[in-house]
């Protein structure tokens, strides 16, 4: 689900959902995790020992990812929690809140707390959050530290709302941009829409033979296996816009090399234009990159696609024309199918 910096490790955990069968692994995780660390040596409350054993009740707050090696042992967990629910104390209304990021004693100093911090991130951002938050103790400078090359920056305004006389620190990474609209993961339930949306966009400038247009609008299977992002108007709730990304670890097409996350099927309806959503939507990929702690975005693109070619030049992205080719069409005619890039940073 994520890159960190064990990759090349042979038992490199994958880090996915919590199963049901891994609630008593998970929570003797966070036991041994935070034993070991800078307050272990304190006295545990009743509620805190309840909530650390809960991973049931998180998962129902939001989710808990668990670290799992080759071996099916749980490795590292967090818990991303959506705001109000029981367990999230320091998040606001529309944010996401991250607790528990815990890895075995056992299994530290190979990154898995930077990868399960980076899929935190990612999952509020799927969800849509103007931010991930997390609060933690005074004490745990490493655990500070993390969170600062992450990107978190500190909040200090809220720790007094972590309760009285505890030496917590809050910290907060922001992940939309704009207050007039969202960017989140598309719902299955829009699948028909977001496939009529970025077919109208790609026909208003491309001529679209049948393979093609099947490409692009089959929304729902590309769902299945990759990112399709969604443009929302936060007043409205109307669909503006879209792209769609792989899955982490993944590629969509043959311009990404190592290192690098490539996207496609990049539209904007044609009533939205002009309010700058295209370009939302590629500085979500933009951050999704180094939420992954990738280098590059890529992408390719056809001659036609004139404003999107304006769009990348605009952001900063420049040709790869080593890694363009020729497109060729069934009856023999073509096109030079055209190369972007540019840092993630």
């Amino acid at each position: 689900m994520t890159n960190d910096n064990a990759a090349s490790a042979p038992d490199r955990p994958n880090i996915r959902p919590i199963r049901s069968a891994e609630f008593g692994q998970e929570a003797a995780v966070i036991a041994r995790a935070f034993a070991a660390g800078p307050y272990g040596h304190l006295p545990k409350s009743a509620e805190r020992a309840a909530f650390e054993a809960d991973s049931a009740g998180r998962a129902a707050d939001g989710g808990v990812l668990v670290a799992v090696g080759a071996d099916g042992v749980v490795r590292g967990t967090t818990s991303v929690l959506r705001a109000g629910t029981r367990y999230s104390r320091v998040a606001r209304p529309g944010e996401a809140e991250v607790r528990l990021i815990s890895v075995d004693p056992a299994a530290q100093g190979a990154g898995l707390g930077a990868a399960l911090t980076r899929a935190s991130l990612e999952v509020a951002l799927e969800w849509g959050a103007s931010a991930l938050v997390l609060d933690t103790g005074a004490r745990n400078t490493r655990a500070q530290a993390l969170y600062e090359r992450s990107g978190f920056e500190r909040d200090g305004e809220r720790d007094a709302t972590v309760g009285a006389d505890v030496d917590s620190l809050v910290y907060s990474f922001t992940l939309q941009q704009r207050d007039d609209l969202v960017i989140r993961s598309m719902r299955a339930d829009e699948a028909d829409e977001v496939a009529a949306l970025v077919e109208h966009a790609y026909a208003a400038d491309f001529e679209l033979n049948a393979g093609y247009r099947a490409d692009i609008v089959a929304v729902a299977e590309r769902a299945r296996d990759h990112q399709v992002w969604v443009a929302v108007d936060t007043a409205t709730g109307e669909l503006l816009g879209t792209a769609s990304t792989p899955r982490a670890g993944a590629t969509m097409s043959a311009v990404a090399r190592a290192g690098e996350l490539d996207f496609r099927f990049l539209g904007v309806a044609p009533a939205a234009r002009g309010r700058g959503v295209g370009e939302a939507l590629v500085r979500n990929v933009l951050l999704l990159a180094r939420i992954r702690g990738l280098d590059r975005v890529v992408l390719n693109t056809g001659p036609d696609m004139l404003a999107a070619q304006r769009l990348y030049d605009r952001l900063g992205f420049s040709r790869l024309h080593d890694r363009e080719f020729r497109f060729e069409r069934p009856d023999g005619s073509g096109f030079q199918m055209l190369a972007y890039g540019r840092d993630a940073a």
